[in-house]
């Protein structure tokens, strides 16, 4: 895409959030991306776990870098917005945030998220105090502006995910703060009581809220909607459905078994989907 189509992109991903709730899965390379596109779907993000695990390391081991590759290539598989996980920027200080949302700007994303995780859950401080967490969710929207592109900041409070003793109270009061530093959209991944949800939804108000689904559900996107969720993101599950079914036909193959190829769709019709794609 060139620059005018970047910035066509980015007014249609913030134009998304501004109504309804909308699905933003997962892809985790090229090929998933170009199939998530062929399917309808209007905006795409990117995956820490899913691309690490296609990079045959464990969350949290790729560097920058190794993202800021990954985020040139999902841009370039499709037209549609991609926004970034990038965890928590790849650096402590607010400074080295912000420059490295910069460089994350420069890929082309119309989206990027920050989380107040240290990446580091084993230890005394899986979360960045709050006053920390705020100077780099600042320091992010500050580099953003910077470009002068429209990228959507996305805050995410890991509560949820660490097991904070009072995970929605804490979550709220890290969401607002965010939400003040300048984040266009609050995340609060691991909430998963309706009540909760609801109540996340309300505290960020009018600012749109994103919510985690990686786990089977027996809700709809339209139930969802109904609590107030604006958007929907899957995480690591399609990449953990795709591993999951290839470990199931190769376990089945280690015993001299080919059941695991029965619910295949078949190599042509993938690569009619791909073909088609190349020549757009």
């Amino acid at each position: 895409m060139n620059p005018q189509q970047y910035s066509e992109c980015r007014a249609q991903f913030r134009k998304l959030h501004e109504s309804g709730c909308f699905m933003l899965p997962n892809p985790y390379d090229v090929g998933t991306a170009v199939y998530l596109k062929h399917l309808g779907f209007k905006a795409l993000a990117s995956t820490s776990s899913g691309f690490a695990f296609s990079r045959g390391l464990p969350d949290h081991a790729v560097t920058r870098d190794m993202v800021l590759a990954h985020l040139r290539e999902l841009v370039a598989a499709t037209d549609l917005p991609v926004n970034a996980d990038y965890e928590h920027g790849y650096a402590d200080s607010p400074d080295e945030v912000g420059e490295n949302v910069r460089l994350a700007v420069q890929t082309g994303i119309a989206g990027v998220s920050i989380e107040d995780s240290t990446n580091d859950k084993a230890s005394s401080k899986p979360l960045y105090e709050l006053t920390e967490a705020v100077e780099r969710m600042r320091a992010a929207r500050v580099a953003i502006d910077a470009t002068g592109e429209d990228v959507m900041l996305i805050g995410r409070a890991e509560c949820f995910l660490v097991g904070h003793e009072d995970a929605l109270n804490e979550s709220i009061r890290r969401l607002q703060a965010y939400a003040k530093a300048g984040a266009d959209c609050l995340y609060a991944p691991g909430v998963r009581k309706r009540e909760d949800i609801e109540t996340l939804v309300k505290a960020v108000a009018p600012k749109p809220f994103n919510l985690l689904i990686g786990l089977a559900s027996p809700l709809t996107l339209d139930d969802y909607a109904a609590m107030g969720v604006r958007r929907i993101s899957v995480g690591g599950a399609l990449s953990g459905a795709a591993l999951s079914a290839f470990a199931r036909a190769a376990r089945e193959l280690k015993d001299g078994r080919f059941g695991g190829f029965a619910q295949n769709e078949g190599n042509a019709a993938f690569n009619k989907i791909f073909a088609d794609a190349a020549k757009t």
